[in-house]
């Protein structure tokens, strides 16, 4: 669980540190709904070296971009095996009872694999990069034509920027309680499922007991500072877009280009 990286901010000095928070989350945005076109190996590509080459503009490590991928290597799993199993078509491949395995099916697995895999890593690029209260700003920015229609802006992004930090300070916790009862001599590895599952509730309890009482300190701290309306405070940091912005946006808007030429050209 340590290894979950959405939701963590690294601080750093590298270009896409730099960006203005709206910048990212459009780019996250834009590339989310580009993948939701993406059907053909072609375009898989193409969007691979995008993200591959935005992880190195982040001056961080790839084995950190790799280990957050492994916390979720038993949905994706899970999701690969549901089209394989699930999805008809010919030639057939493997049949085996009332189970078959198509070749259309096996394609349309590593489709959604890459597609899922690029969408994790492009939104960690994003919240590795940026501070919970940028994003919290940046969102009350790019949804203040919303206000026209009582929308309260400000309160969403304010709690979508707790709940941002708090992913992986539940996280952390976990580990920390799991750890704890392991020195205790509990294991969370052996015995069949049955067992494993009773194993988790000296987990859950404490775990849920730590996150209210983290929610009522927060509450407390918010009210000792006079916080009341989230709509009418001031901001520390004023947004602006600045040259490398447009370059990104330029970049973005490339990347575009390539993608829809690559599907229907190509």
């Amino acid at each position: 669980m340590g290894n979950i990286m959405i939701g963590r901010f690294v601080p750093g000095k590298s270009v896409v540190h730099q960006l203005d928070p709206r910048t990212k989350i459009i780019g996250t945005f834009v590339f989310i709904l580009l993948m939701l076109w993406a059907n053909t190996w072609s375009t898989y590509l193409v969007a691979a070296i995008f993200v591959w080459f935005t992880i190195l503009l982040t001056q961080q490590p790839l084995k950190m971009y790799i280990d957050g991928l492994k916390p979720i290597f038993w949905l994706l799993a899970f999701t690969i095996v549901l089209q394989i199993f699930f999805t008809g078509g010919t030639p057939v491949l493997l049949h085996f009872g009332f189970i078959k395995v198509t070749l259309p099916g096996v394609i349309n697995a590593l489709f959604v694999m890459f597609r899922f895999v690029l969408i994790i890593l492009m939104s960690t690029i994003m919240t590795l990069t940026t501070p919970p209260t940028s994003i919290a700003n940046a969102l009350e920015s790019l949804l203040k034509p919303l206000k026209s229609l009582k929308v309260p802006v400000a309160e969403m992004a304010l709690m979508l920027s707790i709940a941002l930090r708090f992913v992986p300070l539940l996280m952390d916790e976990t580990q920390k309680i799991m750890n704890a009862q392991k020195s205790r001599g509990m294991s969370f590895s052996t015995g069949g499922p049955v067992k494993r599952a009773k194993a988790i509730v000296p987990l859950l309890i404490p775990l849920f007991v730590g996150a209210l009482q983290r929610a009522l300190d927060l509450a407390n701290a918010m009210e000792v500072r006079g916080f009341k309306d989230a709509e009418h405070r001031t901001k520390y940091r004023i947004l602006k877009y600045k040259k490398q912005d447009y370059q990104a946006f330029a970049s973005l808007l490339l990347f575009s280009i390539i993608f829809f030429s690559v599907l229907y050209l190509i």
